[in-house]
């Protein structure tokens, strides 16, 4: 049996997995789904949120198991994850990025983005006064995020979302061949996907290369629409 680290995105919190914890504990696994700072039920202010900060909660988690896991990141958590994997890489035996950002080298979050003019979340972000954090337009939350998802699990996700703190975003990563690059990748590429776009998954995929890539023909939250399909991609990530 295995350890699995799941790490959520932006705006969400380790709500975002039940289904796939469920499924994964019921398999016998062990199963780790933390609230990053100042997401889900962490109270840390979103003016002390930073990219350096989600990494130590992960860090922190990968440090009490006691075998090295499969650390997976969706959206966002892309870049938690591969920060971290270049602080433990003996901690990790698999890092899954399931429609995430895989960044190279001194990339951040916000310069890939950019460049996705099909993405719908960039269009549709409300910025604070103060340029701090964001959230998404409500209206554009089903489409952008849940595009195949059940109302009642449109209804849940919008009732617990929460701002974004934008300083993760602007910061680049740092990662190297030696640590971050020796532990085996996979990627989880969602086909129907409007927070990050197909194309953009693939330039991802192709810039960084991975061991596999699954496709599933999801929208950007399988954990809500496809949650046994995407369990058993994690459970047997090799095929």
């Amino acid at each position: 049996m295995a350890t699995y680290v799941l790490i959520h995105g932006a705006w969400h919190g380790s709500w975002c997995w039940d289904k796939v914890v469920h499924l994964l504990k019921g398999k016998g696994h062990k199963v780790e789904a933390p609230d990053l700072p100042g997401h889900g039920k962490d109270p840390t202010p979103i003016q002390k949120v930073s990219l350096q900060a989600y990494v130590d909660r992960v860090c922190k988690v990968l440090d009490a198991q006691s075998e090295p896991v499969i650390l997976v990141g969706h959206s966002m958590g892309g870049i938690v994850i591969s920060q971290a994997a270049e602080y433990r890489p003996e901690r990790i035996k698999t890092l899954i990025y399931l429609t995430a950002f895989l960044l190279q080298n001194g990339e951040f979050l916000l310069q890939i983005a950019q460049g996705d003019t099909e993405g719908l979340v960039l269009p549709n972000l409300i910025m604070a006064e103060d340029q701090s954090h964001a959230t998404v337009k409500e209206e554009a939350l089903k489409e952008a995020f849940y595009g195949d998802c059940s109302d009642e699990d449109v209804a849940r996700a919008k009732s617990l979302l929460v701002p974004q703190a934008a300083a993760p975003f602007a910061t680049p990563i740092s990662i190297t061949e030696k640590n971050f690059g020796r532990i085996p990748r996979i990627y989880i590429e969602c086909l129907r996907d409007r927070a990050i776009s197909p194309s953009i998954q693939k330039r991802m995929y192709t810039a960084l290369p991975c061991r596999r890539v699954i496709p599933m023909d999801t929208s950007h939250s399988p954990f809500f629409s496809a949650p046994e399909t995407l369990a058993t991609h994690l459970i047997s990530p090799e095929g």
